[in-house]
């Protein structure tokens, strides 16, 4: 009868023992998440400014967008930095800040120019690079300078002595984290359901994004965000070219290239998974090949293999990818701390 007593009074220990120990996992996942979400407040909240007003670097105050009369007068040109279809992009100068000015280069290209402005305007919050000003009638943008470049310089950049240190699967993993973050709030934009076009290979899709100088993610280029409305039946074609190879989902591949030439009239329309069959390639990219990369891909297989369905339907929502990466980090910096985790898998 003693034996049994003991026993009875061991079962609530044993009990109470995993109560709290799955609370203590319950609070780990909340603190992990609280973390990733306060350091995208507090940059948020930094540049927060009322619409149609911008801060950027050390600026104190919020200024309102500059109008023609002042880019024409106080943002000085310095260097051409690049040169796209669409726009000559400068590095300029205004009031002692380093600024970007995209010029249009011809006036074939000005309804995807003027669409790239209204859409950077519109969407302007963490997501999106710092508007600082424009002037429609020369057809000038002009936005905050980030030194490090497109997102495709992320390798070069980390390879450097003084960024050498960041070079890890935690922050390569997070950025990750905001580019899917990035694509869904385009996805539940203020503006719709927006799908990022300017995306038929990696390079492509790499230079829409910048690489700021405190390692965060803005996206650049959105001068190809076309609407997707299922309640007024309309969905998206990415341009009126054929396009090709495997980067791309397959329902943007010409389905009857086995029977007749491309004709764009023909080309089923499509939606924004396209941009879910995107993810995994541009990840893989970002995480490199640094220690604990591999273990991060093995945590992410199953949803990668989601996202590369053939059929589009069958493919998650980008929100639910963000759900399990956000899942999957926090359990990563928890065995992180375990001693042989790694040897486990």
């Amino acid at each position: 009868m003693a034996k049994a007593d003991r026993s009875r009074r061991e079962i609530p220990i044993v009990l109470v023992c995993l109560g709290a120990l799955l609370c203590g996992n319950i609070l780990f996942y909340l603190y992990v998440d609280s973390l990733y979400q306060r350091s995208h407040q507090q940059e948020h909240f930094h540049h927060m400014c009322p619409h149609g007003h911008f801060k950027m670097g050390a600026m104190k105050n919020c200024s309102p967008w500059l109008q023609c009369d002042a880019v024409r007068k106080e943002v000085r040109k310095l260097k051409g930095i690049g040169q796209g279809a669409v726009k000559q992009v400068f590095l300029s100068e205004w009031k002692g800040h380093k600024v970007a000015l995209s010029k249009l280069t011809g006036h074939d290209f000005q309804e995807d120019f003027l669409h790239g402005l209204e859409m950077i305007k519109a969407l302007q919050s963490k997501y999106v690079v710092t508007l600082v000003g424009f002037c429609v009638e020369d057809n000038t943008v002009v936005t905050e300078y980030q030194p490090l470049g497109s997102l495709m310089n992320l390798n070069a950049v980390l390879n450097l002595v003084k960024y050498q240190s960041l070079n890890t699967w935690h922050n390569r993993f997070r950025l990750a984290m905001e580019y899917v973050a990035i694509v869904n709030f385009l996805h539940s934009s203020p503006m719709g359901t927006r799908v990022m076009c300017d995306s038929n290979d990696l390079g492509k899709t790499l230079s829409q994004y910048l690489l700021t100088s405190d390692f965060h993610l803005v996206a650049n280029d959105l001068d190809a965000l076309p609407l997707v409305d299922r309640n007024a039946n309309l969905l998206i074609k990415c341009g009126h070219r054929e396009l090709l190879g495997e980067f791309v989902a397959p329902e943007q591949l010409w389905p009857h290239a086995k029977e007749m030439p491309f004709t764009d009239t023909l080309m089923p329309a499509y939606d924004e998974k396209t941009d879910t069959w995107k993810i995994p390639s541009v990840v893989d990219f970002l995480l490199g090949q640094v220690e604990g990369s591999d273990v991060v891909r093995f945590h992410l297989f199953d949803i990668h293999r989601e996202c590369k369905k053939k059929n589009s339907v069958e493919r998650p929502s980008v929100q639910t990818v963000l759900n399990v990466y956000k899942t999957v980090y926090a359990t990563l910096i928890k065995e992180n701390t375990t001693p042989g985790t790694r040897d486990m898998l």
